[in-house]
């Protein structure tokens, strides 16, 4: 159950008239806008870039190398252009290990089995046919997001696409450690990653989550919106309970801000953007990055260098 949101009329009505306004803009701006249901990377700073790109040198869930953490389209199913074809030959020495041939067998190319098997495990990718793409919500410099179709469960998803330099590996392994996390994680105040798309002539993948209307940031920006005291008790009830269960399952999101933290027009909350979440021990005993969190949300002892930290950096940014 989520939150009542004030002058709800009024927001409706300020959303349509932004809406508006959007398709009034050169196509040039619209590219370089953040939609308020993000989920991509577009509002980084270029330090906050080189954050996250440091990030990759941090401890990390081990991958055995064998086996393996936002141009307006057309209106159309979600299809691969010329542009998206890989010329790298399948690697056939990988079918030899029965389990990376049954992966391959249900779909998921060679190129991301070999790399990010782990994160496949038990999935079966889903065919792009099976989504039709609505509109372009945000590009970032990683990523493109996408408000599209399911077609086969008739709802709205939000398409998060990653396109991978095959030459990088560890881009590939960034983000098979952020599919990993999520799908550890099962809480209603939790973005849902509910499946993943990808082709075998494709260097990119789509990551399927489920759809919200605004971030926190968006919507407390809407002229006349104003939150009462209930709404952010309620909010910060919603935030505390999805970033417990974060906790309990050994998970450090470490990038908490509004931006971060959608919001659907039942007044739920959900914590989305885990490109920059971990593993942690409770011990601290493994040592982690200390370039982390949005400058603005960053605790003392991250900016002061350390390296062992545990929930209080997500608790500081909450706070």
């Amino acid at each position: 159950m989520g939150c009542i949101i004030s002058k709800k009329k009024s927001l409706k009505r300020h959303h349509h008239h932004h809406q508006h306004q959007q398709r009034k803009e050169s196509s040039e701006k619209r590219s370089s806008r953040i939609n308020s249901s993000r989920i991509d990377d577009s509002s980084q700073s270029k330090e906050e870039q080189e954050d996250r790109s440091s990030y990759r040198d941090d401890a990390k869930v081990e991958f055995n190398s064998s086996r393996y953490s936002e141009k307006h389209p057309e209106i159309s199913e979600i299809g691969d252009t010329d542009e998206d074809e890989d010329t790298t030959p399948p690697h056939e020495e990988l079918k030899r290990d029965p389990s990376v041939a049954e992966q391959m067998a249900a779909g998921w190319p060679a190129w991301l089995v070999s790399v990010a098997g782990e994160a496949l495990v038990d999935w079966t990718p889903r065919r792009a046919s099976t989504f039709e793409k609505l509109e372009k919500i945000g590009q970032g410099t990683y990523s493109s997001v996408y408000k599209a179709r399911d077609l086969i469960n008739n709802k709205i998803v939000a398409l998060k696409r990653v396109r991978f330099d095959l030459s990088d590996l560890e881009s590939v392994k960034f983000m098979a450690r952020e599919i990993i996390v999520m799908r550890r994680l099962d809480h209603p105040n939790v973005l849902k990653l509910e499946g993943l798309i990808t082709a075998s002539v494709s260097s990119s993948l789509y990551l399927v989550f489920e759809y919200m209307d605004h971030d926190l940031v968006g919507l407390a920006s809407i002229p006349g919106i104003k939150f009462s005291e209930p709404q952010v008790k309620c909010y910060m009830k919603q935030l505390l309970s999805g970033l417990h269960h974060c906790h309990s399952r050994g998970v450090l999101h470490r990038d908490i801000k509004g931006s971060n933290l959608l919001i659907d027009s039942n007044g739920v909350l959900k914590i989305a953007d885990f490109g920059l979440a971990t593993f942690f021990d409770p011990e601290n005993r493994i040592p982690l990055t200390s370039r982390v969190v949005t400058l603005w949300y960053r605790p003392p002892e991250l900016l002061l260098g350390a390296c062992h930290y545990g929930v209080g950096v997500d608790l500081w940014s909450t706070g």
